[in-house]
């Protein structure tokens, strides 16, 4: 297959996911569109149960939708597989398995022999700088290693595209931060499409090179923007002036539209006026 043909390209056409059974079936996305170019990163940002999560399972093969279509490459997505892999916020690793058994997994399972699966285990394990502790095991490690672990074990299958489904929403502050610069020195080195799934705004214009803004449920895309910083990132961006209005026009976009109803009249004395009858008007 030609480098062109394995760049991760995802294409979303009219996509709509209904879930639930007869009288209580409801909408969770609808008419949603759009292309994302191989080894771009994308933030799909939105308030919780909009369907940013289910629209990542449809990517990754374990939803089916209701209408519509999702592929990869020009290929239709009609089942998972290691070449979109996903990463959710708590960890999948097996407990009984060491931290380099973990990564080494999906080779495996395509049948490749122990010594090279570990060898590559290990290289992906420096890449997420934990080599030193490959023979650990998940319960001996932090929040924010055990998701280095989980990241390491996903790209070690080479994925044309990673998904990833708030993998920081459990850290604490300083960690998520850590993880964010992580990710994108990982991504920068590696020739893989992202989309990462979060409700943090701040998050989302730190790491993409684009953001989707997803409407409450049913969720459709209420915005799609460039972020236009250069790369590598730096987290004193936070601060500057460019970054704070793309923040005020997300929160604008995800501020809750309540409706608005007119005032009551008030008398001199500040009370409601009454009708003939007593009542207030």
């Amino acid at each position: 297959m030609s480098e062109t043909a394995r760049e991760g390209r995802i294409t979303i056409t009219d996509a709509a996911i209904r879930l639930g059974q007869r009288g209580a079936a409801f909408d969770v996305i609808e008419d949603v569109s759009l292309t994302i170019p191989g080894r771009q990163f994308v933030c799909l940002l939105g308030p919780s149960g909009c369907g940013k999560s289910t629209l990542l399972g449809a990517l990754a093969g374990h939803l089916a939708l209701s209408r519509g279509r999702v592929a990869v490459d020009g290929k239709p997505v009609d089942g998972p597989h290691p070449e979109r892999g996903i990463v959710f916020q708590q960890h999948t690793l097996f407990p009984w398995k060491s931290v380099v058994d973990n990564v080494a997994f999906g080779l495996k399972m395509k049948g490749i022999a122990t010594a090279e699966r570990l060898a590559q285990a290990r290289d992906y394990l420096a890449l997420v700088g934990l080599d030193a502790f490959a023979d650990r095991y998940p319960a001996e490690l932090s929040g924010g290693m055990q998701q280095r672990v989980e990241i390491a074990r996903v790209l070690i299958n080479q994925p044309r595209v990673l998904l990833m489904d708030e993998p920081f929403g459990a850290l604490d502050a300083q960690t998520r931060q850590t993880m964010q610069e992580l990710l994108l020195d990982v991504w920068a080195r590696l020739p893989t499409t992202v989309l990462f799934v979060t409700h943090d705004i701040d998050e989302a214009l730190f790491l993409a090179d684009r953001v989707l803004v997803m409407s409450p449920r049913p969720g459709r895309i209420l915005d799609d923007f460039p972020v236009p910083f250069d790369r590598p990132r730096h987290r004193d961006l936070v601060v500057d002036p460019s970054f704070a209005r793309l923040k005020h026009h997300c929160l604008d976009l995800l501020r809750p539209r309540r409706k608005t109803h007119p005032l009551p009249r008030l008398t001199p004395l500040g009370l409601p006026p009454q009708t003939a009858s007593g009542i207030p008007a």
